[in-house]
């Protein structure tokens, strides 16, 4: 299983959000680029970067901060947040990036997903951020009708290869993770598979499809238990930033 320590950028500083509410924020870090050189220290591979900033406007804000990051670090590097457009995903796949996370037009705006999807393959990650089982949307600002293990489910048949799943009312609480809910949504990606591999009219056939999973974690034995559900990641940020959890400790004992 691979860990992702996570870097949220808001007003170019390193903080979280509790349960995604930008009016309850702490601060961690001045610097992002010396916390992303920290995770490596600790023997990090990937590292996940969300723009608050972009995801509340609706557009990539903190380029620069992300690109320093890049250049600073050899971290394979996945970032989501405000990214509405092809020239959004470009923009931020130009910093040299491996992954772009893409989370609203993911619920409205299938076509630009589907293209982005043929443009770029599986460097498109789907975000599906949850509040009570519903997709929210626009930096989490919006919760939607859609449940997600369906959204999840219909992305699946049309090509998407990799999902990250956060259950927003995890997120920033050290509360555990929402196993029941991750379970689930394994179950409505493993029934979509399936249905593809039995569909006569399928253009591809899958053999899998990647879940990684974010919020809640505030121990070892939060990651344990992940692990034993064959997730392929785990995001992991406040436990982090609050000496919960210990980037080396988590690397060494779960990441194979």
């Amino acid at each position: 299983m691979i860990i992702f320590p996570a870097i949220d950028i808001k007003d170019g500083q390193c903080v979280r959000l509790y349960q995604g509410d930008y009016a309850r924020v702490t601060t961690y870090d001045a610097d992002p680029v010396q916390v992303a050189l920290r995770w490596q220290q600790a023997g990090a591979k990937w590292l996940h970067v969300v723009d608050l900033d972009g995801a509340a406007r609706g557009e990539p804000v903190n380029l620069a901060l992300i690109a320093a990051i890049r250049a600073a670090t050899s971290l394979y590097v996945e970032v989501g947040g405000g990214l509405r457009s092809l020239e959004h995903i470009e923009q931020v796949l130009a910093l040299g990036v491996e992954r772009v996370i893409l989370g609203t037009i993911a619920l409205t705006d299938r076509a630009l997903l589907e293209n982005a999807m043929q443009r770029w393959g599986e460097r498109i990650v789907v975000g599906l951020d949850a509040r009570d089982g519903l997709v929210a949307i626009s930096g989490w600002r919006e919760t939607s009708a859609v449940q997600a293990t369906v959204l999840a489910g219909e992305l699946c048949e049309a090509g998407v290869r990799r999902f990250i799943y956060t259950d927003i009312a995890r997120d920033g609480a050290l509360s555990g993770p929402n196993l029941p809910a991750l379970q689930e949504m394994q179950r409505a990606i493993a029934s979509a598979i399936e249905k593809i591999s039995y569909s006569h009219e399928a253009t591809f056939q899958p053999e899998s499809c990647s879940l990684i999973t974010s919020g809640g974690i505030r121990s070892l034995d939060d990651v344990r238990s992940i692990a034993a559900l064959g997730i392929e990641g785990v995001i992991i940020g406040k436990a982090l930033y609050t000496g919960a959890v210990e980037l080396a400790d988590a690397i060494r004992e779960y990441e194979r």
